[in-house]
């Protein structure tokens, strides 16, 4: 009988407990290790609706080309949240030059926990 009650108060719980999973990139444009023609808009897609103002990103050129020591640089950009709150959206005022680059993100959701990442992609 004790085991019963003890079960039924864990189902309860667990019925009434909120999601507590952190957001995972499922979709990027362009997509990790793709070659893309130049461009100035990149997305990124989450699993979950992001808090805007804990969360971000930042695109880095790697390599020029013709510059063997390039120094990574960071592109200006505008970042944005779609209104669903699971896509981010980088608007650069220009289409990145050819060359390589990083997208280091960073995706705050109503848990609170930080998650990052990043991908290369290029342009030609």
């Amino acid at each position: 009988m004790r085991f019963q009650a003890v079960a039924a108060a864990a189902a309860l719980m667990a019925i009434g407990a909120p999601a507590m999973a952190h957001p995972k990139l499922v979709s990027a444009n362009p997509a990790p290790n793709a070659t893309v023609a130049p461009t100035a808009r990149v997305q990124v897609t989450f699993t979950e609706a992001l808090l805007p103002k804990l969360s971000g990103a930042d695109i880095v050129m790697t390599g020029m080309p013709g510059m063997d020591a390039h120094p990574p640089m960071k592109m200006p950009a505008k970042v944005g949240i779609s209104p669903d709150r699971k896509t981010m959206i980088l608007t650069l005022d220009k289409p990145l030059p050819k060359g390589t680059y990083r997208l280091d993100w960073h995706g705050v959701s109503a848990d609170t926990h930080r998650v990052k990442g990043s991908y290369a992609f290029k342009v030609a």
